[in-house]
């Protein structure tokens, strides 16, 4: 008889069964977690530049979380960043950086990113980048007198750039690459990073072309700007800025081998802005490859899909003074829109 009753008693039991868990919520583009992991990439990005200007964060465009298993995520960052004045090569921390104006032709990059967070960690596992500058119809609109972007083999630029580099030769520098403007009444401005060369200050005036870079383990760098008046024809006033040897900096140097004499074979074809490149973490375990997969949302589609889904919400009855939720992404801008 009790083993009858126990058998009703188990029989009776409710049976549980575990529910799924939820899929964790998507992150937002102004989300503190999106915006650390933005921060890991462009310090990320700047680090692993050899040329131009470091780079701040403008927007996150776009962010797509991937789980790969416990604590172990796959982020897509697709940000929107402003060229900064600080050099590639300027220790100047990011934060201490002034962004470069509308006014004065600002520069925009545009980046992929693909990151791990691993145990609440981010790593930087490859990223792709492009640039571009602000149309100069733009710049004419907001300021009718601002300099302009001018081509690398313009005549006046190189001019320019060869008299300041004869000039500021008694320092025993060698030009790497440049930034330049042309600026009105017959003004032209450059600036470009310098390095140290084994010429004395006496052999460097006598012949700047026959002097060559010091290697890297024993190379000190800087940064110049240069003014020169064209009419009437002046002397170019040049300023550096030294920065001194930086130990494991390996700086990029635009036609690498020549000598600091052949100012036109180094610069042809070299922008100030290019930030067409890509970056590979070699120990990373996923792909290094810096194309990302066609599944990868862009911004435009994120913000149709969420302006769609609004106006889907909008045809249902609402509180009066009820107000809809922001989409999660893009994200808000920091500083400007070009």
């Amino acid at each position: 008889m009790k083993a009858l009753v126990a058998l009703i008693l188990l029989v009776q039991l409710p049976i549980h069964k575990a529910a799924p868990a939820a899929p964790p919520a998507p992150l937002g583009c102004d989300d503190p977690e999106s915006e650390a992991a933005a921060e890991v990439a462009v310090s990320y990005i700047n680090g692993h530049s050899h040329h131009g200007y470091k780079f701040a964060l403008n927007r996150i465009e776009n962010i797509r979380t991937v789980p790969q298993g416990p604590n172990n995520d796959i982020i897509f960052l697709e940000l929107d960043l402003l060229e900064t004045k600080c050099h590639i090569l300027d220790p100047t921390p990011l934060a201490n950086c002034t962004i470069r104006s509308l006014a004065e032709h600002a520069v925009e990059g545009d980046c992929d990113v693909k990151l791990q967070k691993l145990a609440g960690k981010f790593s930087v596992l490859a990223s792709k980048c492009h640039s571009h500058a602000d149309s100069s119809e733009d710049v004419q609109q907001l300021c009718p007198d601002c300099p302009l972007l001018e081509s690398l083999n313009n005549t006046e630029v190189l001019a320019t750039f060869s008299a300041a580099l004869q000039f500021h030769s008694a320092q025993s520098l060698k030009q790497f690459s440049c930034f330049y403007q042309h600026a009105p009444a017959h003004i032209v401005s450059v600036e470009f990073a310098v390095g140290a060369t084994n010429c004395s200050a006496a052999a460097a005036q006598d012949n700047v072309a026959a002097c060559q870079l010091l290697p890297d383990d024993q190379s000190d760098y800087g940064f110049c700007k240069a003014t020169r008046v064209i009419q009437p024809s002046q002397d170019p006033s040049v300023d550096c800025q030294l920065y001194g040897h930086q130990p494991g900096v390996t700086y990029f140097q635009p036609g690498q081998g020549t000598s600091a004499g052949l100012v036109p074979s180094v610069v042809q074809g070299f922008t100030n802005h290019n930030l067409r490149l890509s970056h590979n973490n070699p120990v990373a375990s996923e792909s290094s490859s810096s194309e990302f997969p066609s599944s990868a949302l862009s911004a435009k589609s994120v913000a149709k899909r969420a302006v769609a889904e609004v106006a889907q919400h909008d045809k249902v009855p609402r509180p009066v003074g009820f107000v809809p939720p922001p989409p999660p992404c893009p994200g808000k801008i920091r500083y400007f829109d070009i």
